[in-house]
């Protein structure tokens, strides 16, 4: 998948592409990159009637099903695929720079991811495994550091069960040992917590080891198993189409995530330093959560800064010194996601805000945490095949990503040209 250009569509050789078909909407752009996502009316009125959109409704909820109810298969390959893009610059560095084999660099960067991944797990799992073992000791002290918001809270309370009260039909004086219960649940709910991780540890550790498998036979196949794609495509048009759809893949894709982790990096390295030096235990740990969660857009930073208050609580005896941790978190997460990250993708590669909050919403409820890891790359990927299918170019389009200048004014001329 290398990025040498490819012949122009209009190239006499190109006489199978699409621009020279002549059947409606399947026009391309004079420069030949990307269809034209303003389809013609014919296009839509044969593509879109009742009974087509109705098995299109249906196909689309049975691959949801499917999705899952196959998570556990489906999310170590998906896992290999993103981790693939990530190793694409320092597979090559190793065998087209060093000259090594491909299954000897392959095998290197795998000793050295697990290497990391197993030092640094093994270094704040003990740590961890602390902080929940001593949570439920430590609820009293916590509703004690809170007294100056009991108020507002039994305010807010009393008027939720009046308002459940009246919508329910039972009265509110059932609801009168629910702080006591609460409490109690809450300790129970903290003991199952460290016996659900314990349990799913070994779940964890063979879909990691099955996505270290499948993540070697990518890198060292992977381009085999490319070449083979295109060689069964039936014209040169298709053939030509796939291979630019997987080298914009691999260059979008894999810079968005090269960039995003060496700026979490650089998230966790701060936030560690931070906590050091205001002296929270542990600053390893809360500096890998960050790193962690600066994946998850939104929802993860505002993960970390209620981790880091809690945290502060019960470290420190002030309830105004256990508010700096988390305020120096979400500063840097500001500086970082509205300045730093932006500069660095705005002018290659960018999505449409309300898509990846709804991608990530969706991935969340499908596959969980580990979906909403996922949900960017798999809505990028999304996005630039969306550009290549001349059916699906008007939603690649409303998915966002910057405008081409050869799109733009080819658009334009057109517009200014039609009577």
């Amino acid at each position: 998948m290398s990025g040498r250009p490819i012949a122009s569509s209009a190239d006499p050789a190109c006489s199978d592409s699409p621009s020279s078909s002549g059947k409606p909407g399947e026009r391309l752009l004079p420069d030949g990159d990307f269809p034209d996502p303003t389809l013609d009316r014919n296009l839509l009125r044969e593509h879109l009637n009742i009974r087509d959109m109705c098995v299109l409704i249906l196909t689309i909820l049975a691959v949801f099903y499917s999705l899952y109810f196959t998570a556990p298969i489906l999310l170590p390959f998906v896992f290999a695929l993103v981790l693939n893009l990530l190793m694409i610059a320092p597979m090559r560095f190793l065998t087209q720079r060093l000259h090594l084999p491909r299954h000897l660099a392959g095998l290197m960067l795998i000793v050295m991811m697990f290497g990391i991944v197993g030092g640094i797990a093994t270094t704040i799992s003990v740590p961890a495994a602390g902080w929940i073992t001593r949570a439920p000791q430590t609820l009293p002290a916590l509703q004690s550091k809170l007294a100056l918001l009991s108020g507002p809270i039994d305010v807010v309370q009393r008027d939720y069960m009046r308002l459940s009260a009246m919508f329910s039909g039972h009265s509110g004086s059932t609801h009168t040992t629910h702080g006591v219960s609460g409490t109690i649940g809450g300790e129970t709910a903290l003991s199952r917590l460290g016996s659900s991780v314990l349990a799913g540890t070994r779940e964890l550790a063979g879909g990691f080891f099955s996505m270290l498998l499948m993540l070697f036979f990518l890198m060292t196949e992977g381009d085999t198993l490319l070449r083979r794609c295109v060689e069964i495509m039936p014209t040169y048009a298709k053939k030509r189409r796939l291979v630019e759809m997987a080298t914009q893949i691999e260059q979008n894709v894999s810079l968005y995530l090269v960039t995003i982790t060496m700026m979490n990096l650089g998230v966790g390295l701060v936030n560690m330093i931070q906590c050091w030096a205001t002296g929270m235990p542990n600053p390893l740990l809360w500096g890998v959560l960050a790193f962690l969660l600066n994946y998850i857009p939104i929802i993860g930073p505002l993960t970390g800064v209620v981790v880091y208050f809690v945290v502060g609580l019960f470290s420190f005896p002030s309830l105004l010194y256990a508010l700096l941790p988390p305020s120096i978190y979400l500063l840097i997460h500001v500086l970082e996601g509205e300045t730093i990250t932006p500069m660095l993708l705005a002018r290659r590669f960018t999505l449409n805000p309300v898509f990846v909050m709804g991608s990530l919403l969706f991935w969340d409820w499908m596959w969980g945490i580990s979906g909403a890891f996922l949900s960017v790359p798999m809505l990028a990927v999304f996005k630039i095949v969306c550009d290549h299918i001349e059916v699906l170019a008007p939603l690649g389009h409303v998915l966002g990503g910057p405008t081409r200048r050869t799109i733009s004014s080819a658009i334009v001329a057109q517009l200014q040209s039609e009577p």
